[in-house]
């Protein structure tokens, strides 16, 4: 006998299957990431759960799923106290959670990925291979992913938007309840963030309880009906979306009005510090483009454009077909990261947890990691130095952690992100590329990243800014170069850019109108780096 595929509910809760938390504190050793945090989640309705990268979303959201159990405190069922002593428990309740970062199986197809622990078999004990593709391609139609995913592609074939997917699929089988999306858009095209919201619009329109967490404003005012805040582990209120707005959230996140989010100055030199002559790949074509001291170029355009690729060439990462790199007029043989690493350049990748970090190693070995020849004596790492420079730019970069021992993975996004920078400054790089380095942050820690990029730009360093964000192109550049389809299709000075200016460079083969105020990485259609 089958069972059914990915569906929500067919009918509302009832208003008195309510999920909450009361009085919930958490306690990791001597850090306290919650503190005396009441709040519900109601049937039929999206709250959404906002705060700056280490106010404690993720410790509740964990605590909701099983995955933590409160130090202080308690869950709440229809008002009962409920107790979930594993993930097992809490999803067998029907809480769901999406997590940022999909845990997919990469040597299986989507539909075994999406049914993993539930395969549908014959009387045999056989996977019904059949009816798998039934169920899939059914639920893949009902939910409005038909187009953006094949049910037969395996694992190790999926974009970062289509991995999202998969887990999204995935949190829908069985009787869902309360589903939670932790920062669900960040690798979504223009066409998968349309099919996600319908989606949510279902699901609330079901009574199911919605959770989104997101440090993205427009897609908060969209689709809440309350927004939550968390600040240093308490909760600073809940707001009815329809009665606020952006300030009065930003304020409760932070605590102050981030009246100057973009750190803007003019110390970009006269001396070209990188410069690429007819640079070509497998992925870029015949590249020019020279980078200032002091100078922050952005490199703007849509997923596909060939801006990561271009990176990851500069970076040893990729083979460079044609073409000359120099630094300071030296230049170089790019056959490995090493090379560049020694040439003076260095790479905070888009995928941080993926490309840059080693999540289960300390902080101290994150941010080493590039320096250590330099802390050598003879075959050995002089271990004092190397823990003096971590604390060091650990404390500069002001890198929440309660140790630089502690486990990299166990830091929020922003900090991480810091912990990559922090890396570089060490190295102390002529050039240093930035690849999405605020992407899935909150907009407090956004502030301190522009900061440290003013910094690196008042030093001397020649920084490469990629961005799907086009406020933060604006805010941050000196110079806008846009790219295409591998080619770059125009240059804006600071005083030229604006937002229609970027997207007319972006869409040069296809000049349909776009709204001003998307993201670069919304207007794209439905293609994925």
């Amino acid at each position: 006998m089958t069972t059914a595929g990915p569906q929500p509910p067919t009918a509302p809760h009832h208003p008195g299957e309510e999920i909450s938390v009361e009085n919930v504190t958490k306690r990791f050793g001597a850090v306290q990431a919650l503190s005396g945090v009441t709040l519900s989640f109601p049937p039929g309705r999206v709250t959404a759960l906002m705060g700056e990268n280490g106010a404690g979303k993720s410790t509740l959201l964990k605590i909701l799923t099983g995955d933590h159990q409160p130090t202080e405190g308690a869950i709440l069922w229809a008002g009962r106290p409920r107790n979930f002593s594993s993930p097992h428990d809490a999803r067998k309740a029907g809480i769901r959670i999406i997590p940022q970062e999909p845990e997919i199986i990469p040597h299986v197809s989507v539909a075994e990925n999406v049914y993993a622990g539930a395969l549908p078999r014959t009387a045999g004990r056989r996977l019904d291979r059949a009816e798998l593709r039934r169920r899939i391609t059914a639920d893949l139609l009902r939910l409005g992913f038909e187009k953006v995913i094949h049910p037969d592609q395996l694992g190790s074939e999926l974009t970062p938007a289509q991995r999202q997917l998969v887990e999204i699929l995935r949190a829908l089988t069985g009787d869902a309840k309360v589903i939670a999306f932790d920062e669900p858009t960040s690798s979504l095209s223009e066409n998968e963030v349309e099919a996600l919201f319908g989606l949510i619009e279902r699901l609330r329109g079901r009574g199911i309880a919605v959770i989104y967490v997101s440090h993205r404003m427009k897609e908060i005012f969209r689709l809440a009906d309350r927004i939550a805040v968390l600040r240093d582990g308490a909760l600073a209120g809940v707001l009815e979306a329809r009665d606020t707005d952006e300030g009065e959230v930003v304020r409760l996140m932070v605590g102050r009005d981030l009246s100057s989010l973009y750190v803007r100055q003019d110390v970009a030199r006269e001396e070209v510090v990188l410069r690429l002559q007819g640079v070509t790949t497998d992925d870029v074509f015949d590249i020019d483009l020279d980078v200032r001291a002091g100078e922050v170029v952005a490199l703007a355009g849509l997923m596909g454009a060939g801006r990561s690729e271009l990176a990851l060439a500069l970076a040893g990462d990729r083979p460079l077909r044609a073409g000359r790199v120099s630094v300071n007029g030296r230049t170089l043989r790019l056959r490995s990261p090493k090379d560049a690493i020694r040439a003076g350049i260095g790479l905070a990748p888009e995928e941080r947890k993926a490309q840059a970090l080693f999540l289960h190693r300390s902080v101290r070995d994150n941010t080493s990691l590039v320096s250590l020849d330099r802390m050598r004596r003879w075959r050995f790492v002089r271990s004092r130095r190397e823990r003096a420079a971590a604390q060091d730019y650990s404390d500069r970069l002001r890198v929440r952690t309660p140790s630089i021992e502690h486990e990299v993975r166990k830091l929020s996004g922003g900090n991480q992100q810091k912990v990559v920078l922090a890396r570089w400054l060490l190295r102390k790089p002529a050039v240093l590329i930035l690849d999405e380095p605020t992407r899935g942050i909150d907009i407090g820690a956004k502030a301190e990243i522009y900061r440290i990029i003013a910094d690196l730009a008042r030093e001397g360093v020649a920084l490469l800014v990629i961005s799907s964000e086009l406020p933060e192109v604006l805010g941050l550049a000196d110079r806008v170069v846009v790219m295409q389809n591998g080619r770059i299709t125009g240059e804006l000075s600071r005083s030229e850019a604006t937002e229609e200016a970027v997207l007319h460079l972006a869409m040069a083969d296809d000049l349909a109108p776009v709204a001003a105020d998307r993201t670069l990485t919304d207007s794209a259609d439905g293609d994925a780096r």
